[in-house]
């Protein structure tokens, strides 16, 4: 048996049939050109808007500083030893996905992908240069002629414009990004730059212009995921059945009701099915391909308006209302509010207010104590006991801090720093540079009579010198014989 071909013989390999989504006005049409009108704003404009964080740090509102291990995001500033803030971050995003999916389904998919967004926009730039759905199937089945060439070619490049400012927009959010823009025209920013604004430019370009609906449909993991965590009370784009069948023209229902036979509301227009950006027939059924826009809504609904019938005939439904109309039962209101959207949005809530606790407790200076294993103890000739230690101190300020450092639970304890020469009231004084850590040998020296156990409970304290109620504690053990 052959493994390509058309599909028509029973071959294993069918080509795609490319998809000419036809140009639609609505509600949730409207809804889709407000979130990409917005989230393309926000995307390609937000690195340059700018956020005052004080001296020695940068003004970027948002910023992943890979060369200073930092993530800035307004007032938040993440720092490496901090990445459990991204697991929260993902657990939320998570989440949010699946409440989603619990209200409407793939709403996600419909309005707020990425690829559904820069689809639309690179649909609308073919529209644009080849005409509506009709104009366009025409142009391709013509041969190649000047008309033809430079609408091809126009859209390819104004394609790849976009897909290059949409790479180049991506870059801008590692580094300060009217720098970064002037380097760039220059050629003098870094290689890496420029190798991801081609690797981002392909990609945008491949997905968005030539693979458009092949993306959700084989490559996107989501429906897959999605059709498993689907409920009978989530709503769906549904073609409601008990109103539309059987499907007859205008003529042909004004003939059958003169019969006395039932005519269905759908006249088998065709208008959801051209209107599709996958190209599937929600009459059909709930399908794999589809993403939930609504297109075939506004579609369906300009149709029955113009026809004298109510619209509604495809709407945001649920599976346990379509079971209800095709057994001739009133439809039950919709209940977003259930078992399995609170558990969603306790998750939601839970998470996020441990990391805003986080990080509105969290300190700006770092203790660790590591201490000597060989030995864990040495006797001075005068009998005492010392132990040694490395003590780590972490500054995650952008400026230069001094700690005091101070040592407790072993009575006659004395504490001293090796290279360390200054001291405020006899006690030994470390600087440390903004945004780093220092590392100092710690000496504990104790009278052998104060030693009351093998292992004694010690507690050593960095203040801050310029802000005494910044402080850092660590605990460790003396050892002693």
């Amino acid at each position: 048996m052959s493994i390509t071909g058309s599909g028509d013989d029973g071959a294993l390999y069918a080509s795609a049939k490319k998809v000419y989504p036809l140009k639609v006005k609505g509600f949730y049409r409207r809804i889709k050109w407000a979130v990409l009108l917005i989230g393309l704003a926000v995307y390609y404009f937000l690195p340059f808007v700018r956020w005052n964080r004080g001296p020695n740090l940068p003004d970027q509102a948002v910023l992943v500083d890979l060369a200073n291990r930092r993530f800035y995001f307004f007032p938040i500033e993440i720092w490496p030893q901090e990445v459990y803030f991204f697991t929260g971050l993902l657990v939320m995003a998570a989440m949010v996905l699946f409440l989603m999916n619990a209200v409407a389904g793939r709403i996600w998919c419909g309005y707020l992908c990425p690829q559904t967004v820069w689809t639309d926009l690179f649909v609308s730039v073919e529209r644009f240069f080849e005409g509506d759905r009709r104009d366009r199937i025409k142009l391709d089945e013509q041969p190649w002629s000047f008309d033809k060439l430079w609408r091809k070619s126009a859209k390819h490049f104004t394609w790849l414009m976009i897909a290059w400012w949409t790479g180049g927009a991506w870059v801008l959010y590692f580094a300060d990004a009217p720098t970064l823009v002037k380097d760039l025209a220059f050629g003098t920013a870094p290689m890496t730059a420029y190798i991801w604004i081609a690797i981002l430019t392909f990609t945008t370009y491949s997905l968005a212009g030539i693979m458009r609906e092949q993306v959700c449909n084989f490559m996107c993991p989501w429906p897959r995921i999605q059709a498993a965590l689907t409920d009978d009370e989530a709503l769906n784009v549904t073609y409601r059945y008990d109103r539309g069948e059987p499907r007859v023209s205008v003529k042909g229902a004004a003939k059958l009701k003169a019969l006395g036979e039932k005519a269905g509301d759908c006249v088998d227009c065709r208008q959801c099915v051209y209107v599709c950006p996958t190209g599937i027939d929600i009459r059909h059924g709930a399908q794999l391909e589809c993403i939930q826009c609504g297109l075939c809504i506004d579609a369906c609904d300009g149709v029955m308006e113009k026809i004298g019938r109510p619209k509604g005939l495809i709407g945001y439904d649920n599976d346990l209302n379509v079971q209800a109309r095709m057994r001739g039962d009133e439809p039950k209101k919709f209940h977003p509010v259930r078992a399995r959207t609170i558990i969603y949005a306790a998750i939601i809530a839970v998470v996020g207010a441990v990391m805003a606790f986080q990080l509105a407790t969290r300190a700006t200076s770092g203790l660790n104590l590591i201490h000597d294993r060989t030995p864990l103890f040495v006797q001075l000739s005068d009998g005492s006991i010392r132990n040694a230690f490395t003590v780590r101190l972490i500054n995650k300020r952008p400026d230069k801090r001094s700690f005091v450092l101070s040592v407790s639970g072993v009575e006659g304890l004395k504490l001293q720093l090796v290279n360390v020469e200054a001291s405020a009231d006899g006690r030994p004084v470390v600087q440390v540079d903004p945004d780093s850590t220092r590392e100092v040998r710690m000496l504990l020296t104790a009278p052998k009579s104060a030693l009351t156990d093998k292992s004694m409970r010690i507690t050593v304290e960095a203040v801050d010198l310029a802000e005494g109620s910044q402080k850092v504690v660590a605990q460790d053990h003396f050892f002693g014989p």
